[in-house]
């Protein structure tokens, strides 16, 4: 490969640079090794990034050496990039924004060494509303992404509770992502309010594998559930965005039966995905991640209070925990299952009834 070139791209011309520059040292993998993988993976990344505010981790020595966010967009860009001019109240200012509403503006990224995307879960036209909802599961060691996968089960069984549909992925570091779709009318004190509410009632069940307090000294072999993440001034790495790793591996979406399969074989390398793969599971699979761009759902009893809907939380958890744990109830009668067609509200009067 050569060391720099002149590219056009969809009519945009690019020059790329330093091509043979090793950014991943432990396997050798290049600059245009990451160039190629984000033009290559663009087609099912970029609908996820189309205007959304989007942060920068760049790595211009590789990911081993220091590395900057940048989230106000370069001075020296092509006019072509586009950006979304966002208030900020820390900085008193607008910051402008990347939009990475194209391929050639993807190719431009992955020029500036920029390894790692972290866009918001909401669009540039309305930060205050996202559009999806996310738990983070972040391990402690020893604990790994395979307990993560436990976690994410039982948050899986909550949000069926409720009607939801939920998706995994990896983070393509340590842990494990669980997204809600919503694309409905929502604000970022109640997802953020709910998810809160759902981290410690997860801790308060489980509290032998889960904690939702952020300080480290109370990870160790647990699994913390950062509800934060779903915050207007935060951001969360990119479906799809390599990472920063000791290899290429990339924050990868997944089927809930691959997550059940490393949990039943407790094996973390089956939810251990580098770039190369992952092109191969979209030209096998598409995007498993498409869902989260059309599906619209509500958060459960965002018109009622907060304080019914962590109600409704606990019921759905300890659904979650009678299922996961069979053999602990062995007298009791079987749970009855409920009808499909069950509304939120019939299950909420349900469990408000027995509190």
């Amino acid at each position: 490969m050569r060391e720099s070139a002149m590219v056009e791209i969809q009519g945009k011309k690019l020059k790329l640079s330093n091509l043979e520059k090793v950014l991943y040292p432990a396997t050798g993998f290049t600059k245009g090794q990451v160039i190629d993988y984000y033009a290559r993976i663009a087609p099912v990344l970029i609908p996820h990034l189309a205007g959304r505010a989007l942060t920068l981790k760049r790595y211009p020595n590789g990911v081993d050496e220091e590395f900057f966010f940048e989230k106000n967009a370069t001075q020296h860009r092509p006019d072509w990039v586009k950006t979304a001019p966002i208030w900020s109240e820390g900085n008193h200012r607008n910051v402008n924004y990347i939009l990475a509403n194209d391929l050639p503006t993807v190719v431009w990224m992955a020029n500036l060494a920029a390894i790692e995307l972290h866009p918001s879960l909401s669009l540039a036209k309305d930060v205050t509303c996202p559009t999806m909802m996310v738990f983070d599961l972040d391990p402690g060691p020893p604990a790994d992404i395979v307990q993560c996968c436990q976690v994410g089960m039982w948050l899986r069984e909550i949000f069926s509770q409720f009607g939801l549909q939920s998706f995994p992925k990896t983070s393509g570091s340590k842990g494990l992502q669980i997204y809600v779709p919503l694309n409905t009318k929502v604000d970022y004190d109640q997802t953020k309010s709910f998810a809160r509410a759902l981290a410690r009632l997860l801790e308060e069940t489980h509290p032998e594998l889960v904690v939702s307090d952020m300080k480290k000294a109370l990870r160790t072999g647990k699994v913390l559930v950062d509800w934060s993440q779903n915050d207007e001034h935060k951001t969360t790495v990119a479906v799809y965005s390599l990472r920063a790793r000791e290899a290429p591996t990339v924050s990868t979406p997944v089927r809930w039966e691959e997550v059940e399969q490393a949990l039943k074989k407790k094996n973390a390398d089956l939810l251990r995905f580098e770039a190369d793969e992952v092109l191969k599971r979209v030209e096998k699979s598409g995007d498993l991640f498409e869902p989260l761009l059309r599906i619209k759902q509500k958060l459960p009893q965002l018109s009622e209070a907060k304080e019914e809907a962590a109600v409704a939380a606990k019921g759905g958890l300890e659904i979650a925990a009678q299922a996961e744990k069979p053999a602990a109830h062995k007298k009791s009668p079987p749970r009855k299952t409920r009808s499909k067609k069950s509304s939120a509200l019939s299950r909420k009067r349900s469990v408000s009834r027995k509190a």
